[in-house]
């Protein structure tokens, strides 16, 4: 998962949102709890945002050069699929630079 380094040089922001306390959040608050470690670790200045909101539904976004913005909703993925996305949203920043 050499992508996973890949964060500061592929996107400028990375911003997660969920519920803290909602079923449809809880693969979200997961995949946080799991992964935000790591990622911090590999990219210790990149700014991983979490926002929890009462009532939301689970997103995630990216920023990226030029204040292009993608974003992903996370109803209903699993953990797996949350990093699967992840790394699409990685692999595009990376697209955007060529």
């Amino acid at each position: 998962m050499a992508w996973r380094s890949q964060l500061s040089r592929n996107l400028k922001e990375l911003r997660i949102l969920f519920c803290q306390t909602s079923p449809t959040s809880a693969s979200a608050r997961s995949f946080v709890e799991q992964n935000y470690k790591d990622l911090k670790t590999l990219n210790p200045k990149f700014p991983i945002l979490i926002r929890e909101c009462s009532g939301i539904e689970p997103q995630i976004w990216a920023r990226y050069d030029m204040g292009v913005e993608k974003g992903v909703r996370l109803e209903g993925l699993t953990e797996p699929q949350i990093l699967k996305a992840l790394e699409d949203l990685v692999k595009a920043g990376a697209s955007l630079k060529a």
